[in-house]
């Protein structure tokens, strides 16, 4: 009978029971975490509306992403560097996560060494096909600006006509557009496999090609949430 067992187990481990390792990946993980934490950070910045992302950028958006506690140290030329998640609107309603990571990049003003919460709301499909690739750069491949915050956008309509994506950070309790001119935006192949529990790519993600797992529930509601509050 041991006998029988341990082959079992081979076979399984030569086989692979990924299907298996598959359904339990993304349970338990820093994914999952950063999946939460991102719907924390939106929820937290559209509580107050007179600070918040401006409901008519919201509403003209094509995909919303949140990098949270992205870090600026203060030594090493200024090293930034974040991971996050983004998702796009589909026919059946906001895709499953895709998962990237943004480094580097010129800041509109000196964080220090803290910690900042990043939103990158893409406004239209060409900005939307440099998210779909695996890598571009902000300023380079697309136009990029920093986002009007709160009543400022009701009168402003320049973003409409100039900008692919706008950027707006959060940092100690203050919410305002940022230049992000410069950042490289690639997946984030690592947390995409613990996610998912095998590669999957950002346009099959970003385009509802998949489905999203029970973990990704958490953003998606919220932030179908604040979109059909700005829909309005």
């Amino acid at each position: 009978m041991k006998k029988l067992v341990l082959l079992a187990v081979a076979v399984c481990g030569l086989a692979g029971c990924s299907a298996f390792a598959g359904d339990e990946q993304g349970k338990d993980s820093k994914a999952v975490d950063r999946v939460q934490t991102a719907a924390d950070v939106l929820n937290e910045i559209q509580a107050a509306p007179d600070s918040g992302i401006p409901e008519d950028i919201l509403r003209h958006s094509e995909c919303v992403a949140v990098v949270p506690s992205m870090l600026k140290a203060g030594f090493i030329f200024g090293a930034k560097y974040g991971r996050g998640i983004a998702s796009c609107r589909t026919p059946k309603g906001w895709s499953t996560p895709a998962f990237f990571t943004i480094e580097g990049g010129s800041f509109g003003f000196q964080i220090g060494g803290q910690a900042v919460d990043l939103v990158l709301l893409i406004m239209n499909q060409n900005g939307m096909q440099h998210l779909l690739s695996s890598q571009f750069s902000l300023g380079a491949d697309a136009s990029v600006a920093a986002g009007p915050v709160g009543r400022q956008a009701e009168g402003d309509t320049d973003w409409k006509m100039r900008a692919e994506v706008l950027t707006y950070s959060r940092a100690r309790g203050v919410f305002a557009g940022i230049s992000l001119n410069g950042a490289v935006v690639k997946q984030d192949k690592n947390s995409t496999r613990e996610f998912y529990g095998h590669m999957v790519t950002s346009k099959a993600s970003l385009t509802g090609e998949i489905d999203p797992p029970p973990p990704a529930n958490g953003f998606l509601t919220t932030l179908a949430k604040w979109a059909q509050e700005a829909a309005k």
